[in-house]
């Protein structure tokens, strides 16, 4: 019998709560045979959402953890840490640390999911701070960036450190067997950046990653690198950014096309390859931030996520927990340092 992949869901959290997460919930349960999923959050509305698939499902599919405590995208993360013990967050990070699932995934506070998982999971020996990687579109496929907003200020060693993580993420999805490294910096040159940055590019160079210099914001999707390290105010201020060009450009284009009859015309030739593009660079197929150098799997999706966005972070936690991630940082820390 095939080993199932249990996930641990806070239906409770984000935006929109279980009018996304039940929905993006059954999408796996129905696309996928070896997952099962722990549903925590408030049994009756979760009931109520799933209809009759609720009693078909149940038992053979998913469980559920009551709770009608959840931890409110405004909260301070003192009250998440020390006020909501029985929260969907909280309660789906204390199944994994006590084996009942696999992996936690939440659309929550992103503070308080960082907060609650470092409490209660703690790091990897030999990681001293988590950071949240995601994966981004580029020319020749897909590339790995980290820190995203975990750690605003970061020494040499972390940013080593979030190497480490990349590099073994990217191996252990078995997108590339030597991912190749980069340090997002304000030029490719040697004498650029600052102390941290330089002290960080020769720890790289003397290690055993595959390192091949400074990333400039211009060649983030150039496809040249696997894994870009930056520290997470960097890193987080690149990626609002990027999520901001893909708005504007698609409310240009919608403008552009609107604008009269011939426009109109145009789009409806031009769909095709505007149907290409929309998929390729589609941030719903990317969602799904893990939370890396932890003692277990924790998969942030975005709080405005859509019930697709959502199943696709579910997916994250389980191609991650199906690939190891957590024994090949373990092993790559001790082999790599």
């Amino acid at each position: 019998m095939q080993n199932k992949v249990t996930i641990a869901l806070d239906m409770m959290s984000g935006d929109s709560g279980l009018d996304i997460s039940v929905p993006g919930a059954l999408k796996c349960m129905q696309e996928m045979n070896d997952i099962f999923l722990i549903l925590i959050g408030d049994q009756e509305k979760i009931k109520n959402k799933l209809g009759k698939r609720f009693h078909e499902y149940q038992d053979k599919k998913f469980s559920v953890i009551h709770t009608d405590e959840y931890v409110d995208m405004n909260d301070d993360i003192l009250v998440a840490l020390r006020s909501k013990k029985n929260s969907s967050m909280r309660l789906s990070i204390n199944s994994v640390k006590d084996k009942n699932a696999d992996a936690a995934v939440s659309a929550g506070n992103t503070g308080a999911l960082m907060a609650l998982s470092k409490v209660i999971l703690n790091t990897i020996p030999g990681i001293d701070r988590p950071a949240i990687c995601t994966a981004l579109p580029t020319k020749t496929g897909l590339m790995h960036m980290l820190d995203l907003g975990a750690n605003v200020e970061c020494d040499a060693t972390n940013l080593f450190q979030f190497s480490v993580m990349g590099s073994a993420l990217v191996q252990s999805l078995e997108i590339s067997s030597n991912p190749l490294v980069g340090l997002l910096n304000i030029g490719s040159e040697d004498i650029k950046g600052n102390d941290t940055i330089k002290q960080a590019a020769a720890l790289l160079q003397s290690s055993k990653l595959n390192y091949s210099g400074f990333v400039e914001g211009d060649d983030i999707f150039s496809g040249r690198f696997d894994v870009i390290v930056a520290d997470g105010y960097a890193g987080n201020i690149a990626l609002k950014s990027i999520e901001g060009v893909a708005n504007f450009i698609s409310h240009v284009m919608k403008n552009e096309f609107n604008r009269n009859a011939y426009n109109r015309l145009s789009s409806l030739i031009s769909y095709p390859v505007l149907k290409g593009v929309k998929k390729k660079v589609d941030p719903r197929r990317y969602n799904g931030a893990s939370l890396l150098g932890l003692q277990g799997v924790v998969v942030k999706s975005h709080g405005s996520a859509d019930a697709y966005a959502f199943s696709r972070a579910i997916k994250t936690a389980y191609y991650e927990v199906k690939n190891q991630i957590l024994d090949k940082i373990e092993s790559l820390i001790q082999t790599k340092l």
